[in-house]
């Protein structure tokens, strides 16, 4: 277990979960479903057994380097690696592989995104040890694939080849389909979600970076001697400034031909949109998902997240979203929550403490 490592991807905003996801307290901060643990703090607690807790790292801004430390105290300051900027997922991947690869070159390495939610946390851990297992032994970078249960045009997907071992090869990766191809995919059998969670060696993914993505390698190859010293930012600080915007999915996992799928059925959600948390929560009766002090007549089917130290009345809604975190009171159509984006461009320009 000691070359078991495990990298969380948690730098980013969530958006579309406005206004209980700000820049200031993004929703991976948050206990969403109210079940006492934050997001990030129950995507490190399901690691339990993979392995050792100094072996966790997390990737954020530096912006939220405290919340992470309060939330995850038994993490060194070395363990929370501050990227200097958004670059998406690729080089949030290569910073973090690259610094694990100077301290351990056998190391393996899971990388999961710390807003998931993952009801089946004894076969997650099932799955990613199948993972865990291949990797080290084989020059594979192997992904969890979803076992869909409907064709959701939110998600990407991966098609695997038919053979009867737990680990399969990967044919192609396909971007958020429409409805259509979404259906043909399910109705093949030959198709997974991909979840966002990876495993792989460091000599693997430090391999496919100098070949797919060598400028990017280039960069962290450079960075790599000062890592775990006193010139570690400025030297990262460089070495992003010759990284694109790119994720890994597109940077490297669509090109390599050593992509492998692992399938899990695990009660995964990427928790993305108020959707996705109303269909992960206990409903009430009337069909409610409500967390806070409220009262509710002749209402169903609604998402409802608002402080507990401030009664909330509904009346005679149906299908809504009401959220209040903070300064900012947000009640939208269920069948709107696309619009939730416009809602944060628009609220910027209020102020920027609005978002």
């Amino acid at each position: 277990m000691k070359n078991n490592y495990v990298v969380i991807m948690a730098g980013g905003i969530g958006t579309r979960f406005w206004p209980f996801s700000r820049k200031s307290f993004p929703k991976q901060f948050h206990d969403v479903l109210g079940t006492g643990r934050t997001l990030i703090q129950q995507t490190a607690d399901r690691f339990e057994g993979i392995c050792p807790k100094e072996n966790i790292y997390v990737v954020t801004g530096e912006e939220y380097k405290g919340l992470t430390k309060k939330q995850l105290p038994f993490l060194s300051d070395d363990q929370i690696l501050c990227e200097p900027g958004r670059r998406n997922t690729a080089p949030c991947i290569g910073y973090a592989s690259y610094k694990i690869q100077k301290q351990n070159p056998e190391a393996n390495i899971v990388v999961a995104p710390a807003d998931h939610i993952i009801l089946k946390e004894e076969e997650f851990r099932k799955r990613i040890s199948i993972a865990l297992d291949y990797a080290s032994k084989n020059d594979a970078l192997v992904t969890l694939g979803i076992q869909p249960t409907h064709p959701n045009t939110g998600y990407g997907y991966i098609q695997f080849a038919e053979d009867e071992g737990e680990v399969k090869k990967v044919k192609t990766f396909t971007e958020k389909p429409n409805l259509e191809l979404a259906k043909m995919f399910i109705d093949s059998g030959d198709y997974t979600w991909n979840a966002g969670i990876f495993v792989w060696s460091v000599s693997s993914i430090t391999f496919a970076f100098s070949k797919y993505l060598p400028e990017e390698a280039d960069a962290f190859n450079s960075a790599q001697r000062c890592f775990y010293t006193a010139d570690e930012k400025t030297e990262l600080e460089a070495a992003y400034s010759r990284c694109r915007s790119i994720s890994i999915d597109n940077g490297l996992m669509e090109k390599a031909d050593n992509v492998y799928v692992v399938k899990s059925d695990i009660g995964w959600s990427d928790l993305g949109t108020w959707r996705s948390v109303y269909e992960n929560s206990n409903l009430d009766e009337e069909s409610n998902s409500i967390d806070g002090n409220v009262i509710a007549y002749d209402s169903k089917n609604c998402v409802v997240k608002t402080p507990k130290d401030k009664l909330v009345v509904l009346n005679g809604l149906d299908g809504y979203i009401v959220s209040e975190f903070d300064n900012v009171l947000m009640i939208c159509k269920m069948e709107d929550e696309q619009k939730v984006k416009q809602f944060v461009a628009d609220a910027e320009e209020k102020g920027s403490e609005f978002v």
